[in-house]
């Protein structure tokens, strides 16, 4: 049997979507499993021992290339990846992205039953039209995770265990365990990993407020402070670290994805906005603070137990805006509600 998996972004969506993929390599021992991918995301999949082979669609690059000089190449690395879409013909193609993106992938691509939710999604922009099977919507309010383990169930595939199984090899571990001896960190307890980030400006907390946070950790815990992040993220941890009194490390753009993993796995505990590297501290067992604001953490907060979420109180939470005049939601969160969030944690 082939089967192709279509979840092409976000990080955080695609670490939902790890679970699923484990329950059909148990169910179905001897399939062939493709997943079909965007580039970003690429690392949480690529050398997972449930897949066989990783399709990359470039569509960020592609459509940047398209628009310069380079639009005969960039359209000869298209043509190269449809032909790479359609070169097999799947028993099974799973649609778990739901966006007009994946549905029109899923057209492309040759297979006999084009499965995912029917029309009732929120924001799937009618992408059940690609699809020759629909199964039926199932309730937004529900966590993403169980979401997509759902989808599966309908078809007859066991989805009664969460393993993640991140893709984390012993050379991402020693080049963490190598960053942390730089940084005097190895061995040390506890180890904070902080995450201030996020893509959506809506989800952001106050530097300063991050800032007096860590020094709190650092005073009350003696807690080494590590701050991650993309490569982007460098000159806004720069500016929380240059208000704090004490230390902190600032590893943002230092790691790849799977270092990411292997960082969080050594550190006490991890305190994130809405984003990405929540949902791999989560996949990884470790312990999160969680700051929402725009967004519905039981939708698509850390999945399991053991983590805490810090929310404000203005009534129009969650918006699931991008754009805020005011971000009452996050302002209202104080520092004093993540210190007692923390307390929690045991």
């Amino acid at each position: 049997m082939n089967i192709l998996i279509v979840k092409l972004s976000a990080i955080g969506d695609v670490i939902h979507t790890l679970p699923a993929l484990n329950a059909i390599r148990s169910h179905c021992p001897d399939a062939h499993i493709t997943w079909l991918v965007e580039e970003a995301a690429v690392p949480l999949v690529e050398g997972h021992e449930a897949l066989d082979r990783v399709l990359v669609s470039k569509r960020k690059r592609w459509m940047r290339g398209l628009r310069t000089s380079s639009f005969f190449s960039t359209l000869s690395e298209i043509y190269r990846f449809i032909k790479a879409l359609r070169d097999t013909d799947y028993d099974m193609i799973l649609d778990f992205q739901a966006l007009l993106k994946s549905g029109v992938l899923i057209a492309i691509a040759r297979g006999q039953r084009k499965i995912g939710f029917g029309k009732g999604l929120e924001h799937m922009e009618h992408s059940y039209i690609f699809l020759n099977e629909r199964i039926p919507a199932v309730d937004m309010e529900i966590h993403a995770l169980s979401r997509g383990m759902m989808l599966i169930d309908a078809l007859g595939i066991p989805s009664n265990t969460v393993e993640y199984k991140l893709p984390v090899s012993s050379y991402d571990h020693e080049k963490v365990d190598g960053l942390m001896r730089t940084y005097g960190m190895l061995g040390a307890k506890p180890i904070v990993a902080i995450n201030p980030v996020a893509k959506w400006e809506t989800k952001l907390w106050a530097n300063k407020k991050f800032s007096q946070l860590a020094d709190i950790l650092i005073d009350r815990y003696d807690a080494k402070i590590v701050f991650t992040g993309g490569p982007d993220d460098g000159p806004t941890i720069q500016d929380i670290m240059a208000a704090m009194k004490g230390h902190a490390v600032n590893l943002a753009g230092h790691t790849t994805l799977k270092m990411l993993a292997a960082l969080y796995q050594k550190v006490d505990f991890v305190v994130s906005t809405d984003t990405g590297p929540m949902h791999m501290a989560a996949a990884v067992g470790i312990p999160v603070v969680a700051l929402f604001g725009p967004t519905a953490p039981w939708r698509t907060g850390p999945f399991g137990t053991g983590h805490q979420i810090v929310r404000g109180g203005p009534e129009c939470s969650p918006c699931f805006k991008r754009e805020c005049k005011t971000i009452d939601c996050m302002e209202q969160i104080s520092v004093q509600q993540v210190v007692d969030a923390i307390h929690k944690l045991g």
